[in-house]
């Protein structure tokens, strides 16, 4: 997982110590010395993750981090406080401030690279979402993602095990979100996926059940992946902390659980999630019409050509990997031909629902036009682009195609070509056109697979 760190600290031995750890895991690593210098850099180049140490001579880490949330250009970057203090009020303060989470030192390497990753992935689906309402922007759309709006009070899902710790939970959080409590998790899972909550709190108290299995259930169902989970852990519970969290478990807070800890960590995740429901909301609302494909429910070839243009600039920018995959499905004029255009038509729309399937949450889906379809995907080598694009294909050779009120099976294959960004610099249309090329290699070599386009 490639990200750019920014360590913030006056003392250089503690500046070298996490360096050096955060480069042993393959992170790029910015360095200040002081606030005022953390703050030019954010503002000068782009920053995904910004460990802050409190206690700094100018400016101390509070108002740096207040700074970077008032700032729209900043104000997406999830910060750590990394700090010797401990008191449950000097995490209130930090929250309130717009810090995402805290480390004490001297820092857990476990908990350090589970929390640095954790908010790298909820990052990237941010950055994806922001750069999706640009593109809309940039076709002619109005932004609505920053229409001023209050957030509304949130809606809280308490999955506690026992009567004495969700009267404590819930005296601490009637009074700023609505609550409804469940102490048996599979009930509590169906909830969840039935109601609009903003946020899940899981309390690691069952005595016959792994808590860890219930946020796992809850990142994998499609209406329950983006709701925020805060797990509460025991103290001395790490093991725990970095397993949920290396799961997508999004924050936690160890007992004895301070209720000004709780009512802040709860809110920041509440607004955090509101914030990018509208974002989803302004995306849909906005280019549903215009720039989506009214057979396939895909994005169009408008779309593929804007947003492109923008993901290679991302990538190039950030030194970051971005794979597309061009693929074309196989013998399609056979199907037209012989069974109509009407069946034609369901085998586009069943390919493009497999399509959606297999793609991960910033993966681009689109309909390139006719019979081909392009998968474009942020962050991702040559290796993992064709293990992703073998899994499309077997996707759509495994199972037949069911056409004509499903009273006919077809098997369809389907040819692939996979191309990686130079990191040069190319044009959408170069970049489009190796793909291309490699589709096509593809249709040489006798259909059904994957080429990968070469370098």
């Amino acid at each position: 997982m490639t990200a750019r760190i920014l360590v913030v600290d006056d003392i250089p031995a503690n500046v070298k110590l996490l360096e050096a750890r955060l480069v042993a895991e393959y992170f790029d690593v910015l360095t200040a010395s002081d606030g005022y210098q953390a703050l030019a850099i954010c503002d000068s180049r782009p920053v995904d993750i910004i460990l802050l140490d409190i206690m700094m001579p100018g400016i101390d880490g509070f108002e740096v981090c207040e700074r970077l949330k008032a700032n729209p250009k900043t104000a997406h970057i999830p910060v750590v406080m990394v700090t010797a203090l401990d008191q449950p009020s000097d995490r209130v303060r930090g929250l309130k401030a717009g810090a995402d989470d805290f480390l004490t030192k001297p820092v857990n390497d476990l908990q350090l690279m589970s929390r640095v990753k954790s908010l790298v992935r909820l990052k990237n689906v941010s950055d994806e979402l922001r750069l999706r309402a640009e593109t809309a922007k940039s076709v002619g759309f109005e932004d609505l993602s920053n229409a001023e709006r209050p957030d509304e009070p949130g809606n809280i899902l308490l999955v506690d095990a026992r009567a004495s710790s969700q009267d404590r939970i819930a005296r601490a959080l009637k009074p700023v979100a609505g609550l409804t409590i469940m102490s048996d998790p599979q009930a509590a899972l169906f909830e969840a996926a039935e109601q609009p909550f903003d946020l899940v709190i899981v309390n690691a108290n069952f005595d016959d059940y792994d808590p860890l299995r219930l946020c796992s259930q809850l990142r994998s169902l499609e209406r329950t992946r983006y709701i925020p989970i805060l797990l509460v852990a025991e103290q001395g519970a790490e093991d725990l902390v970095v397993r949920a969290l290396d799961l997508g478990v999004t924050d936690y807070i160890m007992r004895p659980i301070d209720p000004n800890e709780l009512i802040a960590r709860s809110l920041t995740q509440i607004r955090r999630k509101q914030c990018n429901d509208r974002l989803r909301l302004s995306v849909h609302q906005t280019i549903e019409l215009a720039i989506t494909d009214g057979l396939t429910g895909l994005h169009n070839r408008r779309y593929l050509d804007n947003h492109l243009k923008l993901l290679i600039e991302r990538a190039m920018k950030r030194g970051r990997s971005l794979s597309i995959c061009v693929t074309d499905i196989d013998r399609f004029k056979i199907v037209n031909d012989t069974h109509g255009h009407d069946a034609g038509d369901e085998v586009l729309r069943e390919f493009a629902r497999r399509l959606r399937s297999t793609v991960r949450g910033a993966d681009l889906a689109c309909r390139f036009g006719g019979e081909e379809f392009v998968l474009v995907m942020p962050d991702t080598d040559a290796a993992t682009a064709s293990t992703i694009a073998e899994r499309l294909r077997v996707t759509i050779e495994t199972a037949p195609f069911l056409v004509q009120n499903r009273s006919k099976e077809l098997t369809i294959t389907a040819s692939m070509g996979i191309a990686v960004l130079d990191p040069a610099g190319e044009t959408p249309d170069s970049f489009l056109k190796r793909a291309d090329t490699a589709l096509y290699q593809a249709k040489r070599n006798g259909r059904n697979q994957v080429v990968g386009a070469a370098a």
